[in-house]
């Protein structure tokens, strides 16, 4: 009974947690894609500073990590396919599982590390030292003021971020294609090219608009959620760093599902 009784309020608690991300996420999105049609002003100077941190500050270690996937991806998919005669089949192997899986997932995940936890310790901070009891005191959406930037600069920035992860990627599998498949670098690009249909890429770019949100929601929850003292800005921190990995996982398999139903119909 006492196991029944756990597992319940576990999936209240669960439920409780999604309902306040999406009332969240929906608060946000009346300030970005309703408010400036009622007179409220878009704070487009915050979020495109945030969109340079979120986006430009994280590509050197995104294409660094991209490029390693790709040519890792090359070498296992060169380990089954030579067995079989299809080296020629690597630049497709590669270019599909980039634009399709890959590229939007580790790119979240990159920015999971660098820009979901700071959103969480930014916050979080200015919880403890009462900054957002002195927001809402003057009167200013604490939502509207801190949460409205970063999802702007996230559903704009991730999609980009994507984009520039899939080229690495594919570009680090050409590196393989050169090397040991008897491919010249146009051939292999030209091969890579010829392999992808735009619902790949788009399917890739609508999960990564997907996972920006869910990532925003997130962070500025566990802020917003943040009790006394720097332990709980800690905790909050690390809180918002596992539970994104788990819902941009979980995001990222319904909408798989989804597509996949859809082009079975």
């Amino acid at each position: 009974m006492e196991l029944t009784t756990q597992i319940g309020e576990s999936v209240t608690d669960g439920l409780a947690y999604l309902g306040a991300l999406t009332k969240l996420g929906g608060r946000a999105a009346y300030f970005t894609f309703v408010a400036p049609f009622q007179g409220k002003q878009l704070r487009l100077q915050r979020a495109v500073s945030q969109a340079m941190q979120t986006g430009v500050g994280a590509l050197p270690i995104l294409s660094l990590i991209t490029f390693f996937i790709g040519l890792i991806l090359a070498l296992q998919s060169a380990y089954e396919l030579r067995r079989f005669g299809a080296m020629n089949f690597v630049a497709s192997a590669v270019a599909i599982s980039m634009t399709r899986e890959l590229g939007p997932l580790i790119t979240a995940i990159v920015v999971i590390g660098r820009s979901g936890s700071a959103f969480a310790a930014e916050i979080g901070t200015m919880k403890v030292t009462e900054e957002i009891d002195a927001l809402e005191t003057m009167a200013i959406d604490p939502i509207h003021f801190l949460v409205t930037p970063k999802f702007i600069a996230m559903i704009v920035m991730l999609p980009c971020l994507t984009i520039w992860a899939n080229f690495m990627g594919i570009l680090g599998g050409s590196l393989f294609g050169v090397a040991k498949a008897d491919f010249t670098f146009w051939t292999y690009i030209h091969a890579s090219l010829d392999a992808l249909f735009l619902r790949d890429i788009a399917t890739g770019l609508i999960k990564s608009v997907m996972f920006g949100v869910t990532i925003t929601a997130v962070g500025c929850h566990e802020g917003l959620s943040t009790g006394a003292g720097a332990e709980q800005v800690g905790r909050s921190t690390t809180r918002a760093v596992v539970v994104s990995i788990f819902l941009v996982v979980l995001v990222d398999l319904v909408f798989t599902a989804l597509f996949f139903f859809l082009s079975q119909g």
